[in-house]
């Protein structure tokens, strides 16, 4: 919940407001904070910390491969009980609710519960220091996680397919990820990239939130960097925290420095528009945890396109609006390709049709937050009617 700057925060204020009119919502206040960081949302009643669940009511847990999430681990044992899955590996939240309480022998047995004889061997290897970055990816560890409830929630097809794999008996909602419609973009565009300092025929390619090294930053300003030895005019805006100065770093090393401009921290108004600015995003995520991609549906939302990872959830995007790239050795050359062919629609005329198809994405893909709020209040009125 905000102040926390987190994906699973912007979801939050965009889509309660919309199910406090559909359904009686009260939402937890997470540890340390008080009703001074209360969401004025008409309708919507706050409870403490440790309050428990009313008769009848159904706890909607959200969970992210994070420590924000920490706290609502023990609630997943509560009685008419709902996971709402933002990462469909949760390997890292399991580390934080035992490793770093210093639980090694409930990690080791959860470990093994998820996943058999392979997780014996992998906590076995960390009693021995040996870990690798691929490991929360091969281990997610959703099992321990589902154990006890009685409804999952997910925002794809192939979040399901996962899901069905630890409860086959367990009813699942493939539910749209809600983002808040920023509306009319087209007369606000040009001047959002006048606050850019965008030059005229100048490819803008943008990434929006916070930054990791599994986001594919190499591979954009390699990219980037071709771009500027064929002579085009480009960009690239990194919206949002994290290790911007990382980023820098590598794009002096790449000779591409002064192509990059960080915003930081927008506040949401502007977030909601900034996309808009863009004549491409770039969402990639290698290896993926099978988030949500708020990010990508952001971009589509203002009638942007967008490059993502050609894995998993992303697969389900509509290819005209979500240019594909496949991680490995060829994703700088894809890049390129993509950015090229973006850079050229500038030229020819074409970039309304193109700035349609995206939009088109977003509204034919029932994103609005009131369509998700009211597949979620009848979704629940099924389970537990």
């Amino acid at each position: 919940m905000p102040p926390i700057r987190s994906g699973v925060s912007d979801y939050s204020v965009e889509l309660l407001p919309s199910l406090a009119k559909v359904a009686e919502v009260r939402v937890l206040r997470p540890p340390g904070f008080s009703a001074a960081d209360d969401l004025r949302i008409e309708g919507l009643e706050y409870a403490e910390t440790d309050a428990v669940p009313r008769k009848g009511e159904v706890s909607v847990i959200h969970l992210g491969n994070n420590p924000y999430h920490r706290w609502l681990v023990p609630r997943l044992a509560s009685p008419r009980c709902v996971a709402v899955l933002h990462d469909l590996v949760l390997h890292h939240l399991l580390v934080e609710s035992t490793l770093a309480e210093g639980e090694v022998r409930e990690f080791e047995r959860l470990i093994v519960q998820a996943h058999g004889s392979a997780g014996r061997s992998l906590a076995e290897a960390r009693r021995f220091g040996v870990t690798s970055r691929r490991d929360p990816f091969l281990f997610p560890a959703r099992g321990p996680f589902l154990d006890n409830v009685e409804a999952v929630v997910v925002h794809s097809n192939w979040g399901v397919d996962q899901v069905k794999r630890d409860r086959s008996d367990v009813p699942v909602l493939r539910l749209a990820m809600p983002a808040k419609d920023p509306g009319p973009v087209d007369d606000v565009r040009e001047a959002l990239r006048g606050r850019l300092g965008a030059r005229e025929g100048e490819l803008l390619v943008m990434h929006i939130g916070f930054l990791t090294p599994a986001k594919g930053l190499q591979a954009v300003l390699e990219g980037l960097a071709i771009l500027a030895e064929l002579g085009r005019a480009v960009r690239l805006v990194l919206v949002g925290e994290g290790k911007i100065g990382d980023v820098l770093d590598l794009a002096r090393a790449l000779g591409v420095s002064d192509r990059i401009q960080a915003t930081g921290w927008l506040p949401a108004d502007d977030f909601l528009r900034i996309p808009a600015a863009a004549d491409l995003g770039v969402v990639l995520r290698s290896p993926s945890a099978g988030e949500t991609s708020a990010a990508a549906l952001r971009f589509l939302a203002c009638g942007t396109p967008v490059a993502v990872t050609a894995l998993h959830q992303f697969l389900e995007w509509p290819s005209p609006a979500a240019y594909r790239v496949t991680p490995g050795p060829s994703s700088v050359a894809e890049l390129v390709r993509i950015m090229l062919a973006v850079s050229d629609t500038l030229q020819n005329g074409s970039r309304r049709r193109v700035r349609g198809v995206a939009r088109r994405a977003y509204i034919d893909g029932h994103h609005r937050p009131e369509e998700a709020a009211a597949g979620l209040a009848a979704f629940l009125a099924g389970v537990f009617e």
